[in-house]
Order: structure tokens, then C-alpha cells, then sequence
């Protein structure tokens, strides 16, 4: 595992890192699944619970761990709102920082419950990002700025980390990306987000059809799709995951929007989000396509859609109940339990 962060001044350095991502330590695996084996329980009768703590325990040294579980939280602004593809005005985004900070948001609610620690990180929100309709959202400067700033967010003494963001117009870059990616029409991957009727999501289709073809030309090359098409919190995210895998950290997604972040780096690294679980599909349309695309599979479905790392922050506590099964719960030896004779 890479533990010296080195920050990233091109997009060649993110191509190489990628091409060199460490891998799960098979042999962990293989001796948590022998424990499952041993515990007194039918063989495979915990279900998913029993893959969560293998999969865990290949990417912890000491692992399956739960302890520390840290909420990354990004928020960045759209100039793609001059559009009229919400149904809310950029400066929430700023005042739900704000909310955060103050300890009023869903996300505080259940860090404070589940005793995880949050962390907002605003990227320039005086400063949105240009209009990807008329212009690229940023320039590579303003792209590896915001994806480094994802990088240092991340705490390498975390067991796991949680992925979220806030940013009024983003379930639009979301959508724009994921059709830029994957291919298809605005129409087919743009939802309501904040609340949009049926006549704005056509809107916001159309928006998002007339960003693409401006930007035909860049769409070869996933990262260029993100610096055109994405936002700050969308590259921020991409990189605190690229920095969670190089140091062995297991990464909890949110919804549409950080799925949708986090999709380049599986386009050009088909093994990039080894280490990532989709904690939720979410109520959005085009997540669950998504999710099938890059081949995740969710564990929660709880019609929600409010981002902040709220749906992958309950799936959390699920994580929590596969390591607190497979390392607390005694074996056939110890509690002096009968195992099968089959």
C-alpha cells in the first residue's frame, strides 16, 4: 500500500496510479472465510454478511475492521443551474454547508447516532463551476485542484471510509457523465433531484443532450469527460477513492452522484473500484442503471434520494453487524457446540 501521498499535476500521473492500484490480499481472505467455517452457525447462513467481512478482511491488515468510519462529505457549485435544471438556487449549496457545520443535516443525525466522524470539505463554492453547455465545467488545473483536494481528505488510519456530496445542479453532471460514459440519451439517465416535475426532467434531458455534443470530441478519454462535464465535489470524490485504494481502505458509495464520480476511474481501470461497495441504489433513474454498468451490486433499497452520504451511512452499520459477527461470535470449539457431521 502506498502510504506518501503524492499529488497528482497531470492527467498521466492519474492514468499510471491507476495502472498500478494494489490488489486485495488473498490469503486474508481465505483465513476469514476458514473462520466463517468454524462459527456456530449453518455454513453460509449469515448471508451476505459472511462475503462483507471477507471482502473487508483482504483489504485490512487487521481487518475485518469497522472501528473508524469517517464521512467524507464534498460540496461544490454548478454554473449548469443557469440552466434551469433545479428546482432549488445554487446558493443552498452554501447554506447547507453551513447546516452541516451547524449540526442541523440528515448526515449529522446519523454520524451522531452511529458514531461516525464527519468531515465537509467546500470546494470554492464562490467560484462555480463554468456553465458545461456553453464551456468545460473546469480547466485540468481546476480538475486535479479539486481531485488532490479528495486526496488529502482521507485519513489513512480510517477502517472505512463513507462517500457523499452536496451541490445543487449535480444530479445533472451525474447524469451527464453517466451518459457521456455508457452512451444514451439525457432523457434516459436525468431524474428529478431536487424535485424537479416531468416537464423539467425533459428540460434537464435536453440539457444535458446539448452539453454532450459540445463535448463530443473529449468523451475518448473518462477524465476529460469529468473536467467538461463534472463538478468539483464529483473530481474531489474521484480522488479521495484513488487514495482510499492506494492505502488499502475500503470505500462505502453513496448514490447517483458519487457512483456517477467514480465511474471514470473504472473506465480506465476495469479493477478500480475493487475496494468500493454501493451502499444504496437510490430512488434517482438512472443510479440503478448505473450501478449495473460498473457491475455493483447494492446493499440497501430504501427509495431514498437525498445524497450526503446519508444512504451509504446506514448501509455502514450493516458492515459493522458482518465484523462484529465474524469476530465476536464464538466457534463450535470455544462454545463447545456440536458442528455438522456432513
Amino acid at each position: 500500500m502506498q502510504d506518501t501521498l503524492t499529488l497528482f499535476n497531470t492527467f498521466d500521473e492519474i492514468h499510471h496510479a491507476l495502472n498500478h492500484l494494489p490488489a486485495p490480499d488473498e490469503a486474508r481472505i481465505a483465513a476469514a472465510r476458514t473462520r466463517q467455517e468454524t462459527l456456530t452457525k449453518p455454513p453460509g447462513s449469515l448471508g451476505k454478511l459472511e462475503d462483507i467481512a471477507c471482502f473487508l478482511a483482504g483489504w485490512q491488515a487487521e481487518g475485518p475492521r469497522a472501528d473508524v468510519i469517517d464521512v467524507l462529505i464534498f460540496a461544490g457549485n454548478h454554473g449548469v443551474t443557469r440552466q434551469g435544471i433545479s428546482s432549488f438556487p445554487a446558493e443552498v449549496t452554501q447554506q447547507m454547508v453551513a447546516n452541516f457545520e451547524h449540526g442541523g443535516a440528515a448526515i449529522n443525525a446519523l454520524a451522531d447516532a452511529y458514531g461516525l466522524s464527519l468531515k465537509v470539505t467546500a470546494l470554492d463554492l464562490d467560484r462555480p463551476t463554468a456553465d458545461f453547455t456553453q464551456d468545460d465545467a473546469m480547466s485540468q488545473g481546476e480538475f486535479l485542484a479539486a481531485f488532490n483536494t479528495g486526496a488529502q481528505a482521507v485519513n489513512e488510519k480510517a477502517d472505512l471510509i463513507v462517500l457523499g456530496e452536496m451541490g445543487i445542479g449535480n444530479t445533472t453532471a451525474a447524469a451527464a457523465i453517466a451518459a457521456a460514459t455508457f452512451g444514451g440519451t439525457g432523457a434516459e439517465w436525468a431524474g428529478s433531484g431536487t424535485g424537479l416535475d416531468k416537464a423539467g426532467v425533459i428540460h434537464k434531458g435536453a440539457v444535458i443532450d446539448r452539453a454532450i455534443q459540445r463535448h463530443t470530441a473529449k468523451l475518448k478519454d473518462p477524465l476529460a469527460i469529468m473536467q467538461s462535464l463534472g463538478g468539483r465535489e464529483l473530481a474531489a470524490i474521484a480522488g479521495a477513492t484513488l487514495r482510499a485504494r492506494q492505502l488499502g481502505i475500503p470505500v462505502l458509495l453513496d448514490g447517483y452522484i458519487v457512483t456517477a464520480a467514480v465511474a471514470p476511474l473504472a473506465s480506465l481501470a476495469p479493477l478500480a473500484l475493487d475496494h468500493c461497495i454501493a451502499g444504496h441504489v437510490s430512488h434517482e433513474q438512472g443510479h440503478r442503471r448505473l450501478l449495473a454498468a460498473l457491475g455493483l451490486d447494492p446493499l440497501l433499497d430504501l427509495n431514498m434520494r437525498l445524497g450526503e452520504g446519508s444512504g451509504a451511512a446506514i448501509a455502514a452499520m450493516v458492515l459493522r453487524g458482518a465484523v462484529a459477527s465474524h469476530r465476536y461470535m464464538a466457534t463450535f470449539t470455544e462454545a463447545q457446540v456440536s458442528n455438522s457431521t456432513s
